[in-house]
């Protein structure tokens, strides 16, 4: 094998490594948006925060590390309307709306 196609074989299989590495990290870290819902007492302190800004229903699905913010709670109130509502991490609203989506696509009730 000469020089160059050494030089070339090795970096390449560098570059895929780093790559490989960093979807390894995403992963490990939760911060892939996979839709990994909240458990524990979080799940609890949650539920009541979102519950309390909606008036009320029932709680359809939840996600850690949200886009929007640290929690979201997707609550379908009693009027039929989904609203999705999303907390910092000390369960403070960050904001809630309407999901026009049609769907729950998350998480545990």
């Amino acid at each position: 094998m000469n020089k160059r196609l050494k030089v070339a074989l090795i970096t390449g299989g560098a570059i895929a490594a780093i790559g490989g590495g960093g979807a390894a990290v995403a992963a490990a870290t939760g911060d892939d948006g996979s839709g990994t819902p909240i458990t524990g007492s979080a799940l609890a302190k949650a539920k009541t925060a979102a519950l309390q800004q909606t008036g009320g229903g029932q709680v359809t699905a939840t996600e850690v590390r949200d886009e929007e913010g640290y929690y979201e709670v997707e609550v379908k109130t009693t009027d039929g309307s989904e609203v999705d509502v999303h907390l910092d991490r000390n369960f403070n609203l960050i904001d809630s709306s309407v999901d026009t989506s049609g769907s729950a696509d998350a998480g545990t009730k």
